[in-house]
């Protein structure tokens, strides 16, 4: 509705006349639409028309400063600035056709790229409510949209039904043929998008009530989805991993470990209140930090937590306290050396999640691929997520919260991702630590899955098909 909204008045040229104008009011008005329509055009993929929309921002910026000399000329340069990093920050892989011609790769949910449904018991959950938090600094945004907020939110939203279908949508943005094996479920076509709150560094106040919104409105069959993808606040205590209490119970004394709040949790906002706390309290916590125990009212509903952070260990050992669904997947809290000049450009655990091609042609430092050699290493990862939902649903020691968050199509493709992530990151030459690897809980089983030989025979396949095998590890040698 925006965006047959804003392109409807850029086809009408209402603001047309904007610089004939005595004042500046108009034409103020125009370059916040122009920002605007840029910003659903971000969120639409549509990047062709956003580049065109930029060319005819930045001549109605000179326009705007020649004639009126405003105050605020830095601001709207700085605007301009924002989006144009923006666009060339995300461009990490360009997929050109046989013309030389790149492509815009769409990577929201449709049923081309929908794993299919093992049979697994009945399970009737759905992602429904999602808060999409971003506070990393330094990250490339625009607007208050980060790069990560971004790309996970193109994740988790559906293609349009009337772009399933085609090679190319007006962008142009490429909508790949290639095919999971049936399902026999097409109602997934029928579903909408589940409901999203977009939170760039948000207040604890801010972001306690958009999750009890969210929780408010959750069905019965609802699943909860945060997403942090923020900077980590790291504990005062010098060894917070033996912090504990005692209570009493029966006449016997146990220990209680303090994994709530005293390892720390993520920053969702800078700003410092003023008080007068001693900070060099080794007690003292952020106000805007959310620690793992905030979390805990809202486990209540099931719930399912990504944490991209450079502490995203603080949260792994959170307790189903109400016996319901909770899953939690989380980054490395390192990157090897080669990537820390590419973090303002977006984590790569996060990348993984968008798009796993995408992201291993960063980490094989491919920039440039054709059309055809793109499909043929997708249909390589498509085959891999077939296979590790198979291994997944018919692993005996698997937790059930990964059976009962799988029947949802949304979910199971981040579940599926996150397999897909491990496996690469442990195969791969340049990621020898274990520090480098992502963690989940509950555990994902390694020998079942992680380490089963048909996954790393499928990476191998795809190294093969990209000529980077010499990257990755034989399947006897990967740890």
């Amino acid at each position: 509705e925006a965006f047959s909204f804003y392109s409807a008045i850029r086809g009408r040229g209402y603001y047309s006349k904007a610089s004939k104008e005595e004042r500046s009011d108009l034409m103020v008005k125009k370059l916040r639409y122009y920002a605007r329509f840029i910003v659903v055009c971000l969120l639409l993929k549509k990047m062709k028309l956003v580049r065109d929309l930029v060319r005819e921002l930045s001549k109605h910026i000179d326009d705007y400063t020649a004639t009126y000399e405003p105050d605020d000329q830095l601001e709207w340069s700085l605007v301009l600035s924002e989006i144009k990093s923006f666009i060339e920050a995300d461009n990490l892989v360009t997929v050109i056709d046989v013309d030389n011609i790149p492509l815009v790769i769409s990577h929201r949910l449709s049923p081309l790229n929908t794993p299919p449904l093992e049979k697994i018991p009945t399970s009737h959950l759905t992602l429904q409510e999602i808060l999409i938090v971003g506070n990393v600094c330094d990250q490339v945004k625009f607007s208050e949209l980060t790069l990560d907020m971004f790309r996970m939110l193109q994740a988790l939203e559906r293609e349009p039904q009337e772009d399933i279908n085609q090679l190319y949508d007006t962008s142009p943005a490429l909508g790949r043929m290639t095919t999971f094996p049936e399902n026999g479920d097409q109602r997934s076509l029928k579903r909408e998008n589940p409901h999203k709150y977009l939170l760039y560094r948000p207040t604890f106040s801010q972001l306690y009530v958009f999750l009890a919104s969210g929780f408010k409105e959750l069905p019965p069959t609802g699943v909860l989805l945060l997403y942090l993808s923020a900077d980590g606040a790291f504990s005062n205590l010098k060894h917070p991993e033996d912090c504990k209490i005692f209570y009493f119970i029966d006449k016997f004394i146990l220990p209680l470990f303090l994994d709530a709040y005293d390892l720390g949790g993520v920053v969702t906002n800078t700003k410092r209140e003023a008080d007068h706390t001693n900070k060099r309290n080794p007690h003292f916590k952020d106000m805007h930090c959310l620690y793992p125990g905030d979390l805990f009212p809202f486990l209540r509903k099931p719930f399912f937590l990504i944490v991209d952070s450079d502490n995203s260990n603080a949260f792994q050992h959170m307790p189903r306290y109400f016996g319901q669904p909770f899953l939690i997947l989380m980054s490395p809290e390192e990157a090897p050396p080669p990537f820390h000049e590419q973090q303002h450009k977006g984590s790569l655990f996060t990348l993984f999640l968008h798009s796993p091609l995408t992201a291993i042609c960063l980490v094989s430092n491919i920039i440039e691929i054709p059309l055809q050699l793109w499909e043929k290493a997708q249909s390589h990862i498509d085959r891999f997520l077939t296979e590790a939902g198979r291994l997944l649903v018919r692993s005996r020691s698997i937790d059930p919260v990964y059976l009962q968050f799988y029947g949802d199509d949304f979910l199971r493709l981040l579940i599926l991702r996150f397999i897909f992530c491990c496996v690469v990151i442990r195969m791969h030459r340049l990621f020898r630590n274990r520090n480098y690897i992502p963690r989940s809980h509950p555990l994902i089983p390694e020998t079942e899955i992680i380490e089963h030989p048909s996954l790393r025979r499928a990476i191998l396949d795809m190294a093969i098909t990209l000529d980077i095998r010499s990257m990755f590890a034989d399947i006897e040698d990967a740890d």
